[in-house]
């Protein structure tokens, strides 16, 4: 079932140590701010649950994962100011899922655009179906993905980012994803891929949470100015918003 709610859903359930976080969106699982916010600050309180020794992030549906940011809250954009706190949204939950104690696992049963594969790429392990392939459309809207760029170069390198970034119309699929190193597992459908998230998820969540943590920290080393970097680069692409080419291409898309 998908929301229908325009703001969007956000749902947790915590059981045996594992915490499932669902998002929804009735646009292909988009982000709304006041979503990202909703889920940025889930992340950050189960961070601190010493109960939960994991996090499963998933999203509504069988089809889309994540279409990334609101088109429709990126067309609104008319200040530096709206720019730079819309393109916020983005850099704070992946600063959120950086700093978060827990690893955070992704379940992508479908396909993921712009900030939906920077969010992908902000977690620590991934499953994936077939028919999760990815692209980064944001130049050909006139801006650039470069929020979730440090993320996505972290794991999958500046030769696969450049492939992406460049050709923003063209999908990649899962298998290219996982040969990639943003995808840790790809499976033939959802079912398949739910069973076995399921005995991963049981398997790990039993292991010392003090390994899992300290495991994720060392994961995560050389990362500690990514605050400061990701602000910088939301308020950059909050200019691009406002370039009359990025507006004017805009337009023909909203058409």
């Amino acid at each position: 079932m998908v929301t229908d709610r325009q703001n969007g859903s956000l749902y947790t359930k915590i059981d045996g140590g594992i915490a499932t976080v669902e998002f929804g969106h009735p646009a292909s699982n988009s982000f709304v701010s006041e979503l990202l916010e909703r889920l940025t600050k889930e992340i950050t309180m189960l961070s601190d649950n010493e109960k939960v020794h994991l996090i499963v992030l998933k999203s509504e549906g069988d089809r889309a994962f994540c279409a990334g940011a609101s088109f429709e809250e990126l067309v609104a954009i008319a200040t530096p100011e709206q720019g730079k706190k819309f393109f916020s949204g983005f850099a704070n939950l992946i600063n959120a899922i950086r700093k978060c104690r827990q690893p955070v696992i992704a379940r992508v049963q479908g396909k993921s655009v712009g900030g939906g594969v920077g969010l992908i790429a902000a977690c620590d392990y991934v499953f994936a179906t077939e028919a999760a392939a990815i692209k980064l459309s944001e130049i050909a809207v006139g801006i650039a993905p470069l929020v979730i760029a440090p993320a996505v170069e972290r794991k999958m390198g500046k030769a696969a980012l450049s492939e992406l970034a460049f050709a923003p119309t063209s999908w990649k699929n899962a298998y290219w994803a996982k040969e990639k190193g943003l995808f840790s597992q790809v499976y033939d459908d959802i079912k398949t891929m739910d069973k076995e998230l399921f005995y991963f998820t049981e398997k790990l969540a039993s292991y010392n949470p003090e390994a899992l943590v300290k495991t994720k920290k060392v994961l995560w080393e050389g990362t500690e100015h990514w605050d400061s970097l990701l602000t910088k680069r939301a308020e950059m692409s909050g200019m691009l918003a406002l370039s009359p080419k990025t507006k004017k291409a805009l337009e023909k898309f909203k058409k």
